[in-house]
């Protein structure tokens, strides 16, 4: 069912597994009879594009820390429909590397793994939380006197650099979070990070311009606001594109199909 409602603007962060998310409520939307525009843009484009009416949703703002400086302008404008999953931020390393040689950030400086790292630690965009929280990481913990440096880059410069490290059993840190597609394929240990910078379990949160929700039929807006994938199920929606090489839409529409019910049994906004 497409065509018989309002065309709706649904905006997502340029990453493959906002993706995802963005593409589950796009799936939703478009039974119910929406037509749907998907768009993305990075990090602070994407909120910017929010407030300026640009979209009319974004799936999602992860808060209150990763996102929570994007939409604090944007509080009075908004309505947070559901939280999808709860992300978190990691410093992971590969498993082959003894837990008791490298097991926290402060481990990072022990000779034998200043002897054997890469001290050049690439992550993604420079707008992403983590890529924040680890540019402030490398001073908090003094590692750039130990010769690291962190670089924001891209998905594919990060995953792609990760990939053969491990082909070639080398050591390396890696800027990353749950859920992401990787942790399907590889074992990646969290290293301890004691100071607590990397912001602890954000919401993943489906936010709506208040404008927008007189638009959307009664039926889909219920649906969404119960809707929650989960870290699991989203690691595999992202798997299912990066790895197997179905579209997005592709990847969601197979996943509702599994739904016993046509609005997944979830939990809405927590706390």
């Amino acid at each position: 069912m497409m065509g018989t409602g309002a065309t709706l603007r649904l905006g997502y962060i340029d990453l493959s597994f906002h993706a995802a998310s963005a593409s589950v409520v796009q799936a939703i939307l478009e039974r119910h009879g929406h037509e749907v525009e998907l768009s993305a843009a990075p990090h602070e484009a994407m909120f910017q594009r929010l407030q300026a009416g640009e979209v009319d949703i974004v799936a999602s703002a992860w808060l209150p820390t990763s996102h929570g400086e994007y939409l604090a302008p944007l509080q009075k404008k908004v309505e947070k429909l559901a939280v999808l999953y709860e992300p978190y931020c990691i410093w992971g390393v590969p498993d082959y590397i003894p837990q008791d040689v490298l097991a926290s950030v402060e481990d990072l400086k022990k000779p034998e793994v200043l002897a054997n790292i890469d001290k050049f630690i690439d992550g993604i965009n420079a707008g992403a939380g983590i890529s924040r929280f680890s540019s402030a990481m490398i001073d908090a913990y003094g590692l750039d006197r130990y010769g690291y440096r962190f670089y924001a880059g891209s998905e594919a410069s990060s995953f792609t650099k990760f990939k053969r490290a491990v082909a070639n059993k080398r050591w390396l840190v890696i800027p990353l979070w749950h859920p992401q597609y990787l942790h399907h394929d590889y074992r990646i240990r969290a290293l301890e990070e004691p100071k607590g910078l990397l912001g602890g379990t954000d919401q993943a949160t489906l936010v709506a311009r208040k404008g927008v929700l007189p638009k959307i039929a009664p039926s889909a807006l219920a649906e969404l606001r119960i809707l929650h994938l989960g870290n699991a199920v989203l690691t595999d929606l992202e798997h299912a594109t990066q790895v197997e090489g179905i579209t997005p839409l592709q990847a969601a529409t197979r996943w509702l199909a599994t739904r016993s019910e046509p609005v997944p049994a979830a939990v809405g906004l927590r706390g």
